[in-house]
């Protein structure tokens, strides 16, 4: 375990080592900042903060972090844990793998496949770390994590003890699990069901079976569709890379609402009697309600891809109007303006409140 120097809130370096650290690269310094190269120091080093009271800010892919222009006043704890083991299970017999939480999402993916397996390809592409995915239980192309889970390895911050937990003790829903927003648990591994045949999932989402040229529901070689997926997400943005400031996000940073039914009729008609009465309003069908698209509303609430213009340091994706961008000389603040004004807007022209998909770190909008 490597520990830095304890570095001054004004210093230059610690703030551009958080900012590093996500993918926004947005964020000013820690106080000290700690490298955790499996799970063994990564026990140690939150039970010894934990015991001197110290604050702490857990970072694996930095992808899902908003952090403060002022920094954080605490120790940032880097989970570069990077295990990866292929297996059977003998409860099923079928093939599965377990990871450590600072593997990157996207290289476990790869690595499944270039194993032989299938049934993480359409989650392809989407940036942070592996023990962050049943957190949020991330989603795309008509796959969650929910779908895939095995387990998950938490650190009992009470205890000091690990346990494995099974995917139906975690409450796993639309971008939420019981692990999100809480700190008496932390993840320290994960472990998926696998294809052993190398066919993928059932691909249910239609752009991406169109793309495919099969039938929504069917299965299709788990590569190929890795390479569809890929293209998709990076003809919106979502695939990170350093020439293009679309990718300098959070990813989506709102979720999809989901309104109550008793209030569905009444949203509904008010985004008619704004749009159109022909116009198709896109819902979906959910456990608490109806679920509206969040992109769909930003952009008939009158916010075009690029807003709010080319001499904005933060700006909607010009690919996709769910991502908030950086664009290279932004701030947290200017970003978190951004995020006020279309949630504002959405309110205002809908009467539907966004909320954001990231978590906000010392910061709020």
């Amino acid at each position: 375990m490597n520990r830095t120097a304890p570095a001054a809130p004004t210093s230059h370096l610690a703030a551009s080592r958080l900012a590093a650290l996500t993918t926004l690269r947005l964020g000013g310094p820690a106080r000290n900042v700690v490298h955790c190269p499996d799970t063994r120091a990564l026990v140690d080093e939150i039970t010894a903060l934990d015991q001197a009271g110290e604050r702490l800010l857990l970072i694996g892919g930095g992808s899902n972090l908003v952090i403060a222009d002022e920094g954080f006043d605490g120790t940032a704890v880097l989970i570069e844990s990077s295990r990866v083991e292929f297996g059977t299970g003998r409860e099923s017999g079928r093939a599965h793998v377990t990871a450590d939480a600072g593997v990157g999402w996207d290289d476990l993916v790869a690595a499944t496949l270039e194993a032989g397996f299938g049934g993480l390809e359409c989650l392809s592409g989407i940036p942070g770390a592996a023990g962050a995915t049943p957190v949020q239980n991330v989603g795309a192309y008509g796959v969650e994590v929910a779908d895939l889970l095995r387990s998950v390895q938490v650190l009992d911050r009470r205890t000091g003890k690990l346990r494995w937990v099974a995917p139906t003790e975690l409450g796993l829903g639309y971008r939420t699990s019981n692990l999100k927003h809480r700190h008496d648990h932390v993840v320290v591994a994960v472990s998926f069901w696998l294809n052993d045949d190398g066919v993928s999932a059932p691909v249910r989402y239609r752009e991406l079976s169109s793309a495919l040229g099969i039938e929504p529901g069917d299965h299709a070689d788990a590569a190929s569709v890795r390479e569809q997926v890929l293209a998709l997400r990076r003809g919106k943005g979502m695939v990170l890379d350093p020439d293009d400031h679309d990718t300098w996000s959070a990813g989506s940073f709102f979720t999809n609402p989901i309104v109550a039914p008793d209030d569905a009729t009444a949203i509904l008609g008010r985004i008619h009697e704004r749009i159109g009465r022909d116009i198709t309003v896109p819902t979906y069908p959910a456990e608490e309600g109806v679920k509206l698209s969040a992109g769909w509303l930003i952009e008939r609430a009158g916010y075009a891809r690029g807003y709010p213009g080319p001499d904005s340091p933060v700006r909607l994706s010009t690919k996709h109007t769910l991502a908030l961008t950086n664009r290279g000389e932004a701030t947290t603040d200017e970003l978190l303006d951004l995020a006020r004004d279309v949630r504002d807007g959405v309110r205002q022209a809908f009467g539907v409140t966004l909320h954001p998909e990231p978590v906000l770190v010392d910061c709020s909008f």
